[in-house]
């Protein structure tokens, strides 16, 4: 496998693994909350955080963040029986939005020096 091709299999992995962890935080944050919602905010956190520092690219960021996104919305669509995984109320609404907050913060971050880089700043 080419290097393109093993970057491209990490970054799936890293959408696989954003999707799980969704899952996850959908069923905690609704059945302890607020506990359960601040560990699924916590986990989701160091997801994005653990992927930028992993990867060092925004991209890295990107791809957990599309998996988890999609699972979320994937379960807080109900049925056409008027089931859902999401309960009505404050606490699936701030999962939501604070996941997308973090995820936005993560990719926004500074990335680390490479190594051998020069100094940052043009002309110097």
């Amino acid at each position: 496998m080419s290097a393109s091709g093993g970057r491209i299999a990490g970054y799936f992995g890293l959408a696989v693994f954003g999707a799980l962890v969704g899952i996850a935080g959908s069923l905690v944050q609704g059945a302890w909350l607020p506990a359960g919602l601040i560990l699924a905010l916590l986990a989701t956190a160091g997801l994005f955080y653990g992927s930028l520092r992993l990867t060092g690219t925004q991209l890295g960021v990107l791809a957990p963040a599309a998996g988890w996104l999609l699972a979320i919305v994937v379960l807080s669509i109900g049925r056409p029986e008027g089931d859902g995984m999401f309960s009505a109320g404050i606490g699936p609404l701030v999962f939501m939005l604070g996941g997308m907050a973090i995820a936005v913060m993560c990719a926004t971050m500074s990335r680390a020096a490479q190594p051998g880089g020069g100094a940052g700043r043009l002309g110097k």
